[in-house]
C-alpha cells in the first residue's frame, strides 16, 4: 500500500485528508501542535503525528514514504525548508499545496515582515490590531503596549506569549476564527482600531472579511506580503496522490 505523508495544520491539509480517507492509502498527517490534533479530528484509516519536528525528525518519517505533501501555512518558510531538506535526503517526492494569494488592495500598506509593521506603525497615532498570532509579539516591542490588541488563539501557549510581550489583559482577543465582516468591524469599533495588520492568508484565512471590515470602518490595512514560492493547487495535488492507487 503506498504510503503518503501531509505536512498540515492548515485547511488544505485537512481538506486533502478528508479527501483521501478511506481509500486504499497508508496516510499520515503530521501537525504541529495538539490543537492542530484537535482541529484535523479523526478520520478512517488516517493516522496523526502531533508534535513539532526538526529536519532530521521529518527524514525518519518520511523514510518510507512514497510521496509528501506540503500543506503548511504560507508563512512557515523554515518550516517548508525543513520539509524540502527531509524529502531531499530520504529520496521522497515533495509536493508543495500552495494557497492561493489575495489581490491587495491598493489602500493597504504592504511590508515584508511584523518588524516592519512595527517600525510602520511605532510613530503612527491609533490603536493597532494584530491579526498575525502571538508568534511575532516580540517584534513589537518598540511600541506603546496599551495600543496593541492582539487577537490570538484561545490557548496558554498564546496568552503566556501575550504576557511574555507585556500586552495588558484588557487588550487581549483569545478567540478562534472564522470570523465574518461582521464581528471584525465590531472588534475594530469596540477597540477604537486605526490600524489592521493582517498576513495574507487568502480566502480560508478571511482575508477578504478583513479587508471589508477596514473599509467600512475607515481603519487603514497593513499587509505583511507572503514569501514568494511555487506550488500547486488543491485539485492538482489531490490528482497526483489518488494517481498513486495505480502505481
Amino acid at each position: 500500500m503506498k504510503h503518503i505523508v501531509i505536512f498540515g495544520g492548515t485547511t488544505e491539509g485537512r481538506e486533502l485528508a478528508e479527501a483521501l480517507a478511506g481509500k486504499p492509502l497508508s496516510l499520515t498527517v503530521c501537525v504541529a501542535t495538539e490543537y492542530g490534533r484537535e482541529e484535523q479530528g479523526e478520520l478512517p484509516g488516517v493516522e496523526v503525528h502531533s508534535g513539532r519536528l526538526d529536519a532530521a525528525g521529518m527524514e525518519t518519517l518520511l523514510r518510507e514514504a512514497d510521496l509528501c505533501v506540503d500543506a503548511t501555512h504560507p508563512y512557515a518558510k523554515e518550516v517548508s525548508k525543513n520539509i524540502r531538506t527531509a524529502c531531499e535526503s530520504s529520496g521522497t517526492p515533495y509536493r508543495r499545496l500552495l494557497r492561493k494569494a489575495s489581490l491587495q488592495p491598493e489602500s493597504a500598506v504592504t511590508v515584508d515582515s511584523a518588524k516592519a509593521a512595527a517600525e510602520y506603525l511605532k510613530d503612527k497615532a491609533g490603536n493597532v490590531l494584530l491579526t498575525t498570532g502571538s508568534k511575532e509579539l516580540a517584534s513589537y516591542e518598540g511600541m506603546e503596549r496599551q495600543r496593541l490588541f492582539p487577537r490570538v488563539l484561545p490557548l496558554m501557549e498564546s496568552l503566556q506569549l501575550c504576557e511574555a510581550a507585556e500586552i495588558p489583559h484588557k487588550n487581549i482577543l483569545a478567540l478562534q476564527g472564522p470570523f465574518s465582516r461582521e464581528l471584525n468591524e465590531a472588534i475594530i469599533r469596540q477597540y477604537g482600531i486605526s490600524w489592521l495588520v493582517t498576513k495574507d492568508g487568502g480566502a480560508v484565512g478571511g482575508f477578504a472579511e478583513k479587508v471589508e471590515a477596514a473599509e467600512n470602518t475607515g481603519a487603514r490595512l497593513v499587509v505583511i506580503a507572503r514569501p514568494e514560492e511555487t506550488g500547486l493547487d488543491f485539485e492538482t495535488v489531490l490528482r497526483e496522490c489518488e494517481d498513486l492507487l495505480w502505481k
